[in-house]
């Protein structure tokens, strides 16, 4: 490190920190070691000096963030209110237009046509299963007689056998 102090003072943190490492990296090495010579009173005025700049610089720092953050709330505020009008104004226009209105009508016509097919269709399919079941019930009724006809048979049968 050289014997001289500075002549002029760094601007700003950036600066002051630029000064020491520059102070530790023009030092004097120690023979056979990493360490290095450096003069105390020169790093002690830097870090002074690191110590009056910071909160200034975090001062500065913090209005900074502040008008960001204010400015972004504006407009995040401007943005929503925008989008807000352009939704309403949207919607304003599609359900004023006629051809709007019409296809509401239409389609209301074409729900009220479907349901009264989808009625006559249900209508026709429970008289079609129910002309089925009584085509049924007279088969099985055909079925039942058959068999009650052929036990009897074999009933006659039996008496006949166990009567001999």
């Amino acid at each position: 490190m050289t014997d001289q102090e500075p002549t002029t003072r760094p601007e700003g943190l950036t600066g002051v920190l630029d000064a020491i490492g520059s102070a530790v990296a023009h030092a004097r090495a120690m023979p056979m070691s990493s360490s290095v010579l450096v003069n105390r009173a020169e790093l002690l005025d830097l870090v002074d000096q690191a110590r009056d700049v910071l909160p200034t610089q975090i001062t500065q720092a913090d209005a900074v963030l502040a008008d960001a953050d204010a400015a972004r709330a504006a407009a995040q505020a401007e943005a929503d209110g925008i989008l807000a009008d352009a939704r309403e104004r949207a919607a304003a226009l599609v359900d004023a237009e006629q051809v709007v209105v019409d296809a509401r009508l239409r389609a209301q016509e074409i729900v009220a046509e479907a349901e009264q097919v989808a009625d006559g269709l249900r209508r026709d399919a429970d008289d079609y299963c129910d002309r089925r079941l009584a085509d049924f019930e007279i088969d099985l009724g055909k079925v039942l007689s058959q068999v009650q006809a052929g036990r009897a048979k074999l009933a006659g049968r039996l008496e006949d056998a166990s009567g001999v």
